[in-house]
Formats: C-alpha cells, sequence, structure tokens
C-alpha cells in the first residue's frame, strides 16, 4: 500500500516506542465559563502549539454552520485510495460521529475541501483562533489539508480556553443549531464526581523556526469543557515529550488529566 508523508508524520508522533520518554505538563488552564474567572492555571499557558486534532472542533463548527454535515450520521462519506490510513479505522464509512470518536484526518480535510479556501479562512480569522495562519507548510498550498496537522496554525492553551469559552457562550458567529449539534459530537459521558466532560485530544510534533518538524518530540492536548449543576468550566492542557512516548500524547494529556481532576469530588 502507498503510504504519503502525512502517514509517515502521523505515524512518528503516535506508535508506540519509548516507555521512558520524559513527559512535562507545558499547561493546565482551568476557566469558569460564565464569569472567565480562572480557576487553576500552572505552566506557561501562552505557549503557542500546532492545533492537531484539537481543530476538529473548529471544523465541527464550520461544517454544520456551512450545512455541509447535516447531523451526527450525515454525511456518510467512504474512504478513497490515497487518504490517509494509518489506523485501520480510516478506511471505514464515516459520519461526522465515528469521524470525532477516531480521530479521522481525511474526514477533516473533505469537509475544508468542500468548503474551499475562501469560506475555511473566514471561519478561521472569524473564531479569532490561535494565529489563524492556515497557508499549510511553505511553499506546498496545501492549507486546507495540512494547516492544522504541525504546520502553519499554532494556538496556545490559553487561546484555546477562549474559543471554547466563547463557543459556549454563543459569542462566535455560528447559528444555535450549528453549534449545538457540534458540540454534542464531543461528549465523553458523566465522569466519576459527576462533572460531564466533552472534550477533544490532540497529539503534533514540535518545530523548528522553519516550520520543519522535529521528529520523536510530541506536543499532546486535551480541550473541552465541563458541566455540572449550574457550573460550567473549559480547560486545555498542553504537554510535550523530550522523545516518542510509549502512548499517544493526547491520550496520556486526557488520562491525567480526568484522573487528576475528575476523578474525585473537590478538585474545584
Amino acid at each position: 500500500m502507498k503510504r504519503t508523508g502525512l502517514i509517515f508524520l502521523l505515524g512518528a508522533i503516535f506508535t508506540p516506542f519509548n516507555a521512558t520518554a520524559e513527559t512535562t505538563t507545558v499547561c493546565t488552564l482551568i476557566s469558569d465559563t460564565k464569569t472567565g474567572k480562572t480557576i487553576v492555571e500552572e505552566g506557561e499557558c501562552k505557549t503557542r502549539a500546532t492545533a492537531a486534532s484539537t481543530f476538529k472542533i473548529a471544523i465541527s463548527l464550520m461544517g454544520f454552520d456551512s450545512g455541509i454535515l447535516t447531523d451526527a450520521h450525515h454525511p456518510v462519506w467512504s474512504f478513497k485510495e490515497g487518504y490517509p490510513d494509518w489506523r485501520t479505522a480510516w478506511r471505514e464509512d464515516t459520519d461526522p460521529q465515528y469521524w470525532i470518536e477516531q480521530s479521522v484526518v481525511w474526514y477533516s480535510q473533505q469537509i475544508n475541501i468542500r468548503l474551499g479556501e475562501a469560506r475555511f479562512r473566514n471561519y478561521v480569522t472569524s473564531f479569532d483562533y490561535g494565529n489563524a495562519d492556515v497557508s499549510g507548510d511553505t511553499g506546498k498550498q496545501n492549507g486546507l489539508t495540512r494547516s492544522w496537522l504541525s504546520s502553519s496554525l499554532q494556538i496556545s492553551p490559553a487561546e484555546q480556553v477562549e474559543f471554547i469559552s466563547k463557543m459556549i457562550r454563543g459569542k462566535l458567529p455560528i447559528g444555535k443549531k450549528a453549534r449545538e449539534m457540534a458540540m454534542g459530537l464531543f461528549d465523553m459521558g458523566v465522569q466519576a464526581n459527576g462533572w460531564h466532560v466533552l472534550g477533544k485530544t490532540g497529539a503534533g510534533l514540535s518545530q523548528n523556526a522553519d516550520g520543519s518538524p522535529i521528529k520523536g518530540q510530541p506536543w499532546g492536548w486535551f480541550v473541552g469543557w465541563a458541566t455540572r449543576g449550574e457550573q460550567t468550566i473549559t480547560f486545555a492542557r498542553l504537554t510535550h515529550d523530550s522523545t516518542r512516548p510509549a502512548k499517544s500524547p493526547g491520550f496520556a494529556a486526557r488520562d491525567t488529566f480526568l484522573a487528576e481532576y475528575f476523578a474525585t469530588d473537590g478538585a474545584f
């Protein structure tokens, strides 16, 4: 089977390698969504990194608002040879819910291609999303398919929290129905301490000053929001590994964050 450069790049991020890799928590940020009050702020929360698969939150908003996506199970698109397929699960027919559950890269790409460059860029700019740079890899004109994958689009934990908070409060230029359908895709269920968590993981390579990837030194993301009773919080965790880790950095960021803040009562 032919393998693309994207597949090799993603494989370098996620393939287990070194169980002794050193993981640094770059930032943990939690805020009250309604008041904006910071609840937890640890680390360098203005550090920008590749948006990676956390950008699926933004893409889902674009997809539903534009009418490309119609509900959690439509449209269903079929895998085609040449699409990224380094996970076997990505070769299956995919609907919006499966797209998020399996983090299917090619489904994101197909949404963006249907949007076109102008609408895609306008959405990202209107969202005030990170550095809003969707140009993609230098000289390759691949922003629609690559800009958020260890490429030009960068965002900090503080910017993640601000973006998600605006989404929840209806402050993005997105219709209410589209916003609600998009948000519903990220449901992770009620946790042990009663918080209902919705979120998305992400992982991508660090980059040199010229934008080229640094293999084996990935970022890990877990971003989202949670509700319990009348309270809603928004959160972001960003990690960095010095060498290729034994577990997907995004999954590791998610699991440690959930264990620290949602496994027992009293964390807030």
